[in-house]
């Protein structure tokens, strides 16, 4: 295919909606670059449980950007990504950038069903979001002015969602990130009540973390209306992957993109301008 088809035709960015998808669309856009960004909610629709969507979405596609929801480590996951990914390349996807979870075996087992597929790949492997504090579950607690989670001294590498976006975009867009794994985590290592005295003193207020038995924190997010499906991802994610693996910071996105990742204090200064943690 000319060089022009691959530049013009549209990048499919999956989980438009969601803390990456959204700005890697953005980003892509500023470029001046055709982008189909896709969710259930948008024409044409995507939706990971209904296949019968999926090739309006890849019409026409030779690069993708994808997030699976809710998670990769969820039963059905591997297969339902596996068949994706034969659906992309059967409809002349070429370069595929996948959004991947740090620590969890089975989104590494995603990873290899896409290096498999024979697709132009790239993998990002990402450990916690910050903006998990700010556009996620997190974000009413810390208004309320108390987080109470089943978490203790464990500390763990948070990524800034904008690192994310960048590198994605650079994949998607520049040579050099083809047939790459990037693990990408912020500088450093800092615990739950680390990250909450940060955005405590970026926003000006007292706030408290409160450890609880997993058993009560399920109960809560229950009662918050959280479905059952995301409240066991949830759990998973505090109780499992939160144990000492992912303490150690990684250099990916100093590897894709040349430059240090975002502090979890550059975070909290820049969201806490935003007015989002006000009560």
């Amino acid at each position: 295919m000319a060089q022009s088809d691959f530049d013009t035709a549209p990048i499919l960015v999956l989980g438009a909606n969601g803390k990456t998808g959204r700005r890697v669309a953005e980003r892509l856009r500023t470029q001046g670059l055709a982008v189909r960004a896709c969710a259930r909610s948008t024409q044409p629709r995507f939706d990971w449980n209904d296949r019968a969507t999926w090739r309006a979405a890849l019409e026409g596609v030779k690069r993708a950007y994808v997030t699976y929801q809710p998670d990769l480590a969820v039963p059905g996951a591997l297969d339902t990504v596996s068949a994706f990914f034969d659906t992309a390349l059967a409809s002349g996807a070429e370069r595929i950038v996948l959004l991947s979870g740090r620590g969890e075996e089975e989104a590494q087992a995603a990873e290899e069903a896409l290096q498999r597929s024979g697709a132009n790949w790239t993998i990002l492997r990402c450990s916690w979001f910050m903006q998990n504090f700010s556009e996620s579950f997190l974000l009413d607690p810390i208004r309320e002015g108390t987080l109470a989670l089943p978490v203790g001294d464990i500390k763990e590498p948070f990524v800034d969602a904008e690192d994310i976006a960048d590198a994605a975009v650079a994949a998607l867009t520049q040579s050099g990130h083809e047939n790459t794994l990037y693990e990408l985590t912020g500088p450093r290592a800092i615990s739950f009540a680390e990250a909450l005295g940060c955005i405590a003193k970026a926003s000006r207020r007292d706030l408290n973390l409160a450890p609880v038995p997993a058993d009560a924190f399920r109960a809560g997010l229950l009662e918050a209306g959280v479905s059952n499906e995301e409240t066991d991802l949830i759990l998973y994610l505090f109780t499992t992957v939160l144990d000492g693996r992912n303490e150690q910071p990684a250099d990916g996105v100093r590897a894709a993109l040349n430059r240090e990742a975002r502090s979890f204090e550059d975070y909290a200064a820049r969201t806490a301008a935003s007015g989002v943690w006000c009560a």
